[in-house]
């Protein structure tokens, strides 16, 4: 990421951060009508106790020196998350990172790893790496999903597929809040990789092939592990209900795991059983 990408980023960061709040929730009078939603750029720097010119400077994306404890301020003053403060300092500082520079993406999936994928057999189960590119799955994922052995490596794209293929559209009925999930992993990635071009040169393709892409990035948030219940309508099973959890595997690799948990007392699990023993007859 180039260092105008960056600032840029980091520019369209603090404005969608400071438009999520109100004077109320951060304890500031409401004072009278406001022409743009969210708290004023000089309300931002009297919570954080810098100047306005300076917050003002960082907003627009000047190249300025920034510090630690001054961006600790700012991240208190606009209520990010763990998350999302992590997301602010890699944008923030040049030569910040909290994980060193990943080795290339060409490794085989640890066995152990493979165990857990077969022992989730009930549970439709997909790793990830941080390009959010599919690693590894299970025969649950391959059914509810797709078959991902018959699509080429360098398309098995988890976001891009979500985009590209009409199944993966018609599946979620929730769909927004299904791409949301992915996306706010994703914004979590590009922040942390600031010096990985793909980042930017992923992104300019997608928001030229997919103007909803674009929409729904630039309104996402930034979470490792998001907490997401999905409504699936499958072409074979019907309607299927599943809650979504994220785990980062630990190790080298920056992996993640990403499982499908049936949710309880409905039919889904019963449903999934049925589509496995139907393909085990294939």
């Amino acid at each position: 990421m180039s260092e105008t990408t960056r600032l840029q980023a980091l520019s369209a960061f603090l404005k969608t951060q400071r438009s999520r709040l109100s004077p109320e929730s951060v304890g500031l009078p409401a004072g009278g009508r406001r022409r743009t939603p969210g708290l004023r750029r000089e309300e931002v720097a009297q919570l954080a106790g810098v100047s306005t010119t300076w917050y003002t400077w960082l907003e627009q994306g000047r190249s300025i020196q920034v510090s630690h404890a001054v961006l600790d301020s700012i991240a208190s003053a606009l209520r990010l998350t763990a998350d999302e403060r992590k997301y602010l300092f890699s944008l923030a500082m040049e030569h910040y990172s909290d994980l060193p520079a990943p080795e290339p993406d060409t490794f085989q999936l640890h066995p152990s790893l493979q165990k857990i994928l077969q022992e989730l057999r009930y549970c439709p189960t997909i790793i990830s790496d941080r390009r959010c590119f599919i690693v590894g799955w299970n025969e649950a994922a391959a059914q509810v999903f797709m078959n991902f052995e018959q699509i080429p490596l360098e398309q098995r794209n988890m976001i891009s597929l979500l985009f590209d293929r009409k199944e993966l559209r018609r599946l979620a009925v929730n769909w927004e809040d299904f791409v949301s999930g992915f996306l706010s992993i994703f914004r979590g990635y590009y922040g942390r990789y600031v010096d990985d071009e793909w980042y930017n040169l992923f992104l300019d393709d997608m928001i030229d092939r997919h103007p909803d892409f674009h929409t729904l990035w630039k309104q996402s948030s930034v979470s490792s592990a998001p907490d997401v219940w999905i409504e699936f309508r499958h072409s074979k099973a019907g309607k299927m209900l599943f809650d979504l959890t994220s785990l980062q595997v630990q190790g080298n690799a920056d992996l993640r795991c990403s499982i499908y948990t049936p949710a309880p007392e409905t039919a889904t699990e019963r449903k999934l059983k049925q589509l496995l023993e139907r393909g085990s007859e294939v």
